[in-house]
């Protein structure tokens, strides 16, 4: 399991993106389509560490939604 964050772009676009896999990025015209995308984006840089023999980073990141 992987946290991911995802806000609106200044271009119309969703963003979407892993922390605990640096530079994992990813966007779509809708929420949705930026959460299917994120989710390709995840298990394909996943896929090239594990084929380069390199560690995956484990999940580290909590997230929490805070009223301000």
């Amino acid at each position: 399991m992987r946290q991911i964050v995802i806000y609106p772009g200044e271009d119309g676009f969703w963003l979407a993106q892993c922390p605990s896999l640096p530079g994992c990025l990813s966007q779509g015209l809708t929420k949705s389509e930026a959460i299917s995308n994120i989710k390709e984006a995840i298990e394909l840089y996943i896929e090239c560490l594990e084929e380069d023999g390199l560690l995956v980073p484990e999940e580290k990141y909590e997230m929490m939604a805070m009223l301000v």
